[in-house]
């Protein structure tokens, strides 16, 4: 829901940190993989119960997240292989955040860790499951063009992840009540994704029924 504002306010120190990561000669997926190992951190952090370092290593991942895509706009290496390994170790990334703080009190956090998991995987499927349909209709991303995959609004989004990372960390022995809240939230997203896509994509059909039998019928 935040993103369509965070986005456009944090392009331009992106584009100036990638312009010296461009002079070195730094590749997209050096920094999608690099990113990904600092973010990865996190999870023994968590179990640790060091959760300022975590929050840290949280940070710097989502820096490197906005970075490579910011790198590769700038150098012109963007690719669908960058996007697809970029989106791909985000989600494990999300799911390694849950699972740290399963691990660090597990009796006290575990079922709501499992039940936020339970949301992710229907935020994430929602997400990717019309990015297919909207590639193959050829549907465009007016408001996120940077993306490499089509970017289906919701109520929870990266912003709204990032925010809950960081009041977990902050504040993390009340991370039941807190990630289950957010679960509800990831859900209402899920549903409101499902409705809005299938109707989308619905229209899309209808569309392209009607130009098939406009086609056939000026052919006769």
């Amino acid at each position: 829901m935040l993103d369509r504002w965070t986005m456009p306010l944090t392009q331009a120190p992106l584009t100036r940190l990638a312009r010296g990561l461009a002079r070195w000669g730094v590749r997209p997926d050096q920094v999608t993989v690099a990113a990904f190992l600092v973010g990865m951190l996190a999870l023994p952090l968590l179990a640790l119960e060091a959760y300022l370092p975590a929050l840290a290593a949280i940070l710097l991942n989502r820096l490197g997240d906005g970075l490579d895509g910011a790198l590769a706009r700038l150098s012109g290496q963007g690719s669908d292989a960058g996007g697809f390994l970029d989106i791909g170790l985000d989600f494990v990334f999300y799911g390694a955040v849950v699972l740290g703080f399963a691990l660090a009190d597990p009796a006290a956090h575990a079922l709501a860790a499992a039940f936020l998991l339970f949301a992710f995987i229907g935020t994430g499927t929602s997400f990717l499951a019309f990015a297919i349909m909207a590639t193959r209709h050829g549907l465009e991303r007016p408001r996120f063009q940077q993306k490499a995959f089509y970017y289906l609004h919701g109520l929870t989004e990266g912003t709204e992840t990032v925010l809950a990372f960081v009041v977990f960390c902050l504040f993390p022995d009340h991370f039941a009540l807190l990630a289950t809240l957010f679960a509800v939230a990831c859900l209402i997203t899920t549903a409101t994704r499902l409705w809005g896509g299938h109707r989308t994509l619905r229209a899309f059909e209808r569309e392209d029924g009607k130009a098939v039998r406009v086609r056939q019928e000026a052919a006769r």
